[in-house]
């Protein structure tokens, strides 16, 4: 069943076992189900055991031996053998059937022997033959299990020799370990000295690269042909590396020389810089000496527009390492909105972008110069046979559009597009410096220039207009606007700066010069001070000149200027010289003694107060309007004088006392909701508001008084119908169309009235 070769550690592969040849066993013993198809080939002859001897054939022989299947896999070996032992199962059957039938044909036939002496001796020799048949399968096995057990102490020999070679190898190599452990010690010394000189080299060779790279830098910079370098892309590598070298000197002060070599790099960056001005400076030289003939020998405006937009463009980014490396000096201190970078060579490269940014305007100034002319001679010539607005109108279109074309080919050749920026560092601030006659994305002035002498002359109402207009077209950005382009945010910043720096401090000097002629200095005439109807129901309609006039100036402020200028102290100067100017016909009024004709002063008062406080307040909500229809925010000023308040605050008055507080809370509560007040505006209110309060008093207190003598009869008095009759004539007049004022101040003159009675009645019985 088991042979010596299988066990051997190198099988012998070269030869195979022929499937097909059945093996012959001098014993016919069964094959084994545990023998390997695939091992090395069994010996030609098969000696015989020992002690084994081959029987006769006989009907009882073991089965023949036969291959079985070589399993694939766990599971189909297990199946193979399920079934070698089924058949095995079937063959001991069939043996003891036979066994049994030639056990009963040896109980039948033969001649009957009669000697018993010859029949014991024949019957032990069978017992002897049928023992030695039964054992011999159980034989068969106990040779086959020998075989074994001798193979398997083969196999643990081995391994026991396995196992002592690797204890003597591991022995070797502890020993071998302990041998070398110094020489380790000492490789690894070794490496940490290696990497530490290295490391020193690298520093060493890293910093003499900053003092090595001073003499080839400066023979290059020094060459006669240097001047080709700016053109050059290597001339950006000069720039960075000269910017390393002088951060290195910075920053070790204490190396050998640093500061001679220090102010030696500074030197070269500065000439380096220089180059690069010249060269650009030549190269819009050139530009501009052939594109500035063509300019002035065209007349056309669009080919104009071509040759100093297209067509410069064109000659200037040409040269393309010349722009890039003059964009990298300007973004080097710069960024993309003008904004400055701080750095340790930011005075280095901000001197050179301001002397780039100056050369650069100066020749686009020369050059758009017959343009700029144009334009002028086009506007003066518009003053003239058109009218101011639409002229003035016109030349900001132009001067937006130029402006915008200007700031375009800026960012194109300087990479920056520079935007507002207080800080006097930034690009904003250095261009604004430079006094040009070309308008651009900095340089405004040139529009108020040319618009200041035109609109100083000019009436208020020009200006206005022409203010409103600017601030709807392009600092008012529409709701149902898609999307802002490039050129309406342009023109929006442009307007901003407009407006803040030239246009609004001229319109409001004009409004200084307009209320001092129409209100500080108004003559007063004797028809102006007295009361007509109201016309067509316009509250405002028989109101003193004065106040219409203030009435008319803001609503033209409030047509030129934006809400948020609301507050400006125009119109607190407005309010206050139209008070002021009410005040000297108040006197005037009370001095007169002319008769029926003449209105009350009081009543004069309260008229034309209340018309200002309505237009103030229309105009603090955004609904000033020329004319207004009615005084829709007299409810608002008398909800604050409640007739409920009237009754102790008249008997204060009767009494000698005036109770402030009220008369400040009610100033207080003039103020719209959600408006943040100025001083100055607080101010106006309360002298507006004092002044009213005092004048509806003082009208009230009269006539209550003369409402008591009518009705107590005292002698010299009018009667009651007559004096009521006297009264709504002199509301009416006042107020026609205005029943809820009319009837307001007939409330508040029986308040008075009753509180006058009662008042008397307390002084009679103390």
């Amino acid at each position: 069943m088991y042979e010596d070769s299988w066990y051997n550690f190198v099988p012998d592969h070269t030869h195979k076992r022929n499937p097909s040849t059945q093996q012959t066993s001098g014993h016919r013993r069964r094959g084994s189900l545990l023998q390997q198809p695939n091992g090395a080939n069994q010996p030609d002859a098969v000696e015989p055991l020992d002690r084994l001897f081959e029987e006769p054939e006989t009907s009882i022989d073991p089965p023949e031996p036969t291959l079985t299947r070589r399993a694939k896999s766990y599971s189909d070996f297990y199946r193979v053998v399920r079934a070698q032992l089924s058949k095995d199962a079937v063959a001991k059957k069939r043996r003891r059937k036979a066994k049994e039938r030639s056990l009963d044909a040896l109980m039948i036939g033969g001649p009957e022997i009669d000697d018993a002496s010859q029949a014991l001796p024949r019957l032990a020799s069978l017992d002897g033959e049928l023992i030695e048949a039964s054992q011999r399968e159980y034989l068969l096995y106990r040779d086959q299990l020998g075989l074994a057990e001798r193979h398997l102490d083969t196999l643990i020999g081995d391994a026991n020799g396995a196992l002592d070679l690797l204890t003597s190898l591991a022995d070797s190599f502890r020993a071998v370990e302990s041998h070398t452990s110094s020489f380790q010690a000492q490789c690894d010394d070794l490496l940490t000295e290696e990497r530490r000189l290295r490391k020193l080299a690298d520093e060493v060779g890293t910093d003499w690269y900053y003092y090595d790279y001073l003499d080839g830098v400066t023979r290059r910079l020094n060459a006669p042909g240097a001047s080709r370098l700016a053109s050059h892309e290597s001339f950006g590598e000069i720039l960075t590396n000269l910017d390393a070298c002088i951060a290195f000197m910075v920053k070790h002060p204490d190396y050998r020389d640093a500061e001679s070599y220090l102010a030696r790099y500074q030197s070269l960056l500065t000439k380096a810089l220089h180059l690069l001005e010249v060269s650009f400076t030549g190269h819009l030289d050139r530009i501009s000496a052939d594109i500035s003939k063509q300019i002035v020998a065209t007349q056309s405006d669009s080919a104009r527009h071509a040759l100093a937009y297209g067509r410069f463009e064109e000659l200037v980014l040409e040269a393309d390492g010349l722009v890039f490396n003059v964009q990298r000096v300007v973004r080097s201190c710069y960024e993309q909105l003008g904004n400055p970078i701080p750095g340790q060579n930011f005075d280095y490269y901000s001197n050179t972008a301001v002397s780039l940014f100056s050369s650069y305007s100066s020749i686009r100034d020369r050059d758009l110069r017959p343009m700029t002319q144009q334009d002028l001679a086009a506007f003066k010539k518009d003053v003239k046979d058109v009218n101011t607005e639409t002229a003035c109108r016109n030349f900001i279109k132009r001067c937006y559009e130029r402006s915008f074309n200007e700031a375009s080919l800026f960012a194109k050749v300087f990479s920056i597009e520079p935007q507002y920026n207080a800080d006097v560092q930034s690009v904003y601030a250095i261009l604004r410096r430079q006094q040009r006659a070309l308008v651009d994305a900095a340089n405004i002035a040139p529009i108020s220039t040319t618009l200041q002498p035109v609109l100083q002359p000019s009436d208020l109402q020009t200006v206005c207009n022409l203010l409103g207009w600017i601030t709807n077209e392009y600092l008012i950005l529409e709701d149902d606007e898609e999307e802002e382009t490039q050129y309406s945010i342009h023109c929006h910043d442009l307007t901003a700066r407009l407006l803040i720096e030239h246009l609004w401090p001229l319109t409001d000097n004009s409004f200084d010069s307009e209320v001092t002629k129409s209100i500080s200095r108004a003559s007063i005439s004797p028809d102006a001070l007295k009361i007509s109807p109201v016309v067509n129901g316009i509250a405002s309609s028989n109101a003193y000149p004065i106040t219409k006039r203030a009435l008319e100036l803001l609503a033209m402020y409030d047509q030129a200027m934006p809400k948020e200028r609301s507050s400006s102290p125009v119109v607190f100067r407005i309010i206050d010289e139209t008070i002021l100017a009410l005040q000297r016909a108040e006197s005037r009024l009370k001095a007169s003694k002319a008769a029926t004709p003449d209105p009350d002063p009081d009543l004069f008062m309260i008229k034309n107060l209340l018309i200002l406080k309505n237009g103030l307040v229309s105009l603090e909500i955004g609904d000033v309007r020329p004319h207004p229809a009615a005084m829709q925010h007299f409810s608002q000023i008398w909800d604050t004088l409640s007739p409920q308040n009237w009754l102790g605050l008249f008997r204060g008055i009767l009494g000698g006392t005036l109770t402030l507080s009220l008369w400040s809370s009610a100033a207080n509560s003039t103020v719209l909701p959600g408006r943040s007040q100025a001083p100055a505006e607080q101010d106006a209110h309360e002298k507006l508001d004092d002044l009213l309060r005092q004048s509806i008093y003082a009208f009230t207190q009269r006539w209550g008084t003369l409402m008591n003598a009518a009705r107590g009869g005292k002698r010299g008095a009018q009667s009651s119908a007559a004096l009521e009759k006297e009264l709504d004539e002199k509301l009416l007049t006042a107020f026609g169309g205005q029943p809820e004022v009319v009837a307001k101040l007939k409330e508040a003159i029986q308040i008075n009235a009753q509180a006058q009675k009662e008042v008397k009645a307390e002084k009679s019985v103390k």
